[in-house]
């Protein structure tokens, strides 16, 4: 329950005008565009959105003993190694929980029998229009990892709480990585009461 009441303001109104909208570039994952805008004091601007053609979609493995699975690859956009929740891209069309089971068998090899949708969140989105799932994977079956081809993936098990720490001291920065744990830590945390 919030301290004090949410200020008395309409959330609908858009205080922006789109003049134009031109679409700069596009590939199979993303579309770049470009608007001619009003911005909400009223001056004349533009606009650039990256539109994703997939949602996001994280998954936090934990299985019995409180452990969980990070993914970690070097990422092309940082230059840099990221340990990350297993997580993918699933068409904007498909069932994202399909997607999400999928994603999980094939970095990860697993399949699980309890699925909770524990996070809806938008990813950076003064830029873009990415929204983002994370789904907490329990009941927990081994099978054989199925990377993509544009994947060089190592897998490490560790308990859920190294995996806290990790985002807490900054060695784990992606969004949906930090959301998801810290939100899967809380939801577990409430079950044991």
């Amino acid at each position: 329950m919030l301290a004090t009441p949410a200020p008395d303001f309409d959330e609908m109104h858009n205080p922006w005008q789109t003049l134009s909208s031109e679409v700069k570039y596009h590939n199979p994952w993303i579309r770049v565009r470009e608007d001619q805008v009003i911005n909400p004091k009223g001056g004349r601007g533009i606009y650039g959105v990256v539109s994703m053609k997939n949602k996001a979609l994280g998954i936090i493995p934990v299985d019995a003993e409180g452990n969980t699975w990070l993914v970690g690859q070097y990422r092309y956009a940082l230059n840099e190694y990221s340990w990350e929740i297993p997580m993918g891209g699933g068409p904007v069309e498909l069932d994202i929980l399909e997607s999400a089971q999928r994603e999980l068998k094939e970095e990860t090899g697993f399949t699980a029998r309890r699925w909770t949708n524990i996070a809806r969140l938008h990813t950076s989105n003064s830029v873009t229009d990415e929204e983002g799932f994370v789904f907490l994977a329990e009941e927990l079956e081994a099978g054989e990892v199925e990377p993509e081809e544009t994947e060089d993936l190592r897998l490490w098990k560790l308990p859920l709480a190294e995996a806290i720490a990790m985002v807490m001291d900054n060695r784990i920065t992606d969004c949906i990585s930090v959301a998801g744990l810290l939100k899967a830590e809380r939801i577990l945390s409430s079950r044991r009461g």
